[in-house]
């Protein structure tokens, strides 16, 4: 439903981030802060990655994000009950005051990624302030839907980029400045990555970050099912409700640049050499007998020159690239940019899955979307299934096919790196 409130608060234009009393870890009641995090719910591979987070701590977030039950409802019923025993019981604390926080990711290999988390408003579709690059699973949006309902919280904030000028707002000068300070916590996970947090309090400060946002517009960078579930969350609610805003972590990528990855298929109930021999007279196919990182570099270069996927799944690689010409004009749809035609995920969608393979984009018992290189050709050895391993795309072409309302076919890109969940919650009913 929509409300005056809403459309009151559609005269409002720009980004507009505010802050919030966190839900947070109290270091003393846990293991350690490393053991209660986990990556994004969409991140986990199951069943071997939810299995390590469950036994990792007892109370890892993943209990929260991904609750185990027999059914839905169960589901989210257990996850409401287990978020409010661990607030009782101390486990999770709020933080006294709102405010802003300044986070920061940093790896081994010189990868340093900071921006702010807090809770933005949540925009209509028309006020192009918060782009979207791929379309969301119906499904996917529902569940996460009713589990926000069940908990009343957000749980893990979705990652937007927005680009500053890179060197000299105030915004940029103020994340800088806090992260030479003491932070809140500190802790390092088991993928190598320190993660420090610090809070912004200042009513001050909070008022140049508003300044600054105000001009600014955001791309969806990691979770777009996400977005669409505070979307409509908001519009379920009369305004003002603490609905009107959703978690995030907001990074200039000018001054912070993210690493683009592929989002892999794993196609289960299709064998390797089914996939393969049904792409004969369709795609040049060269069977490749080495390790995975020379596949990818295989793939890589033939990526430059056109479309281009590696298949796995039988002990061995085969690169198809080159599809016929006429296949693709038959099957990708003419009234988008020539950008989206020719996207190695558009071909995939449209030509293979569509018309040559048969399997239905909508079907989660025949597609599995995977961001783990190893984890995506392991599984299909172990099912006999078949992966679809995809170079990623360049961050500019996201963008620009973003402005021009384009989205990209689900689960196009990964970036990165992706904040850890569990260092912030925000719960609605404080």
């Amino acid at each position: 439903m929509k409300t005056a409130g809403h459309s009151e608060a559609t005269a409002h234009r720009g980004l507009e981030l505010n802050p919030f009393r966190g839900l947070r870890y109290d270091p003393d009641r846990v293991g350690s802060l490393a053991a209660v995090t986990s990556p994004p719910y969409d991140v986990v591979v199951r069943p071997d990655g939810l299995h390590h987070l469950e036994s990792s701590d007892p109370h890892n977030i993943v209990r929260l994000i991904l609750p185990q039950a027999a059914t839905p409802g169960a589901r989210n019923e257990q996850a409401a009950e287990t978020l409010r025993r661990w607030v009782s019981e101390g486990v999770l604390t709020t933080d006294p005051d709102p405010c802003l926080y300044v986070y920061e990711q940093r790896d081994g290999e010189g990868m340093l990624q900071r921006g702010l988390i807090g809770a933005l408003r949540v925009s209509e579709p028309a006020e192009q302030v918060v782009l979207p690059h791929e379309d969301v699973m119906p499904h996917v949006v529902a569940d996460r839907a009713d589990l926000m309902r069940a908990t009343s919280a957000n749980l893990e904030p979705l990652l937007l980029t927005y680009r500053g000028n890179g060197t000299t707002t105030a915004t940029a000068d103020l994340i800088e400045r806090t992260a030479g300070g003491p932070p809140l916590l500190e802790t390092t996970t088991e993928d190598g990555f320190r993660h420090r947090l610090w809070s912004l309090t200042d009513p001050a400060d909070l008022a140049a970050v508003r300044s600054d946002l105000a001009r600014q517009q955001a791309l969806i960078a990691d979770g777009h099912h996400r977005w669409a579930t505070y979307r409509r969350l908001r519009a379920e609610h009369a305004s003002p409700s603490p609905w009107d805003h959703g978690l995030v972590l907001l990074v200039d990528t000018a001054r912070y640049p993210l690493r683009v990855r592929a989002i892999h298929r794993l196609l289960h109930g299709l064998p390797v050499g089914t996939a393969v021999a049904a792409l004969r007279g369709h795609f040049r196919l060269r069977r490749l007998e080495v390790p995975l990182p020379e596949a990818l570099e295989t793939l890589a270069d033939a990526a430059c020159a056109g479309n281009a996927f590696l298949l796995a799944g039988d002990g061995a690689f085969h690169l198809a690239d080159r599809p016929d010409p006429a296949l693709l004009d038959r099957t990708i749809p003419a009234d988008r940019p020539a950008a989206w035609r020719t996207l190695d995920a558009t071909v995939l969608h449209a030509t293979l899955l569509k018309h040559v393979w048969h399997i239905p984009e909508d079907s989660p018992d025949r597609i599995a979307y995977i961001h783990d290189t190893a984890a995506t050709v392991e599984k299909a050895e172990r099912d006999g299934g078949t992966a679809v391993l995809m170079h990623p795309v360049r961050e500019e072409v996201v963008r620009d096919l973003a402005r021009q309302g384009v989205t990209m076919p689900r689960k196009s890109t990964s970036f990165g790196p992706k904040p850890a969940t569990g260092l912030v919650l925000r719960a609605l009913d404080l």
